[in-house]
């Protein structure tokens, strides 16, 4: 099962832009088709387009809700590098390539930022997608979320965060994949800068992180 984790740092290039690319974002990490992406970072307009700029099967969840109701995209669009999340909220997201089950919303944070996360069931699997604060406790709830047999994947803000019970974190990044009752083959490891440059710009101030489990 090849695992990704990606924060797309709201479709910005490094460094931000005015205009945004999420869809090629989208496109990039899903292109070779793997089992389960974990997203986060994502404008709550976007939720809606994930299936079909992925080719997989999409669970969404929103972390924080726009400041408008209608016209926040197209306000954001004046300039991406800008106003990134602040007018249209901030959604997670886990994309499979067979359905996943029993989805739910968890909130683990609510002090500086409503912090989520996203677990589904995928081949009798529990994957938890999280975006925290870099707070322990909210990194502990997120833990507990987990079952026998997991994979936790997502942002910590936390440098080389780990969990008892499960693979070593990847040194030196807040970004992670560990899990617990599966073999690790390979991985956890950051995707090289040049693998992320498109059309001459480094997508995401965040690098994928990815990992093969069975």
């Amino acid at each position: 099962m090849l695992v990704r984790t990606w924060n797309l740092f709201h479709g910005n290039a490094s460094p931000p832009e005015r205009r945004a690319f999420l869809r090629q974002m989208l496109e990039l990490i899903t292109q070779d088709r793997p089992d389960v992406v974990c997203l986060q970072e994502l404008p709550v307009w976007a939720l809606r387009h994930l299936e079909r700029w992925s080719g997989m099967h999409a669970l969404g969840a929103i972390a924080r809700r726009p400041l408008l109701p209608f016209g926040a995209r197209g306000v954001t669009a004046l300039h991406h590098g800008l106003v990134r999340s602040g007018v249209t909220g901030e959604a997670d997201a886990i994309l499979t390539r067979n359905p996943a089950q029993k989805a739910a919303v968890h909130v683990v944070g609510e002090v500086r930022l409503r912090r989520i996360a996203l677990t589904a069931d995928v081949d009798g699997v529990r994957v938890v997608n999280f975006h925290i604060d870099g707070d322990w406790p909210q990194f502990d709830r997120v833990v507990a979320l987990t079952r026998e047999r997991s994979i936790l994947a997502g942002d910590a803000n936390l440098v080389s965060a780990g969990a008892d019970g499960f693979s070593p974190p990847l040194a030196g990044s807040i970004d992670q994949i560990l899990v617990r009752g599966l073999t690790l083959c390979n991985g956890p490891s950051a995707w090289p800068l040049e693998r992320r440059v498109v059309e001459g710009r480094v997508l995401s101030d965040h690098a994928p992180v990815e990992a093969v489990v069975e």
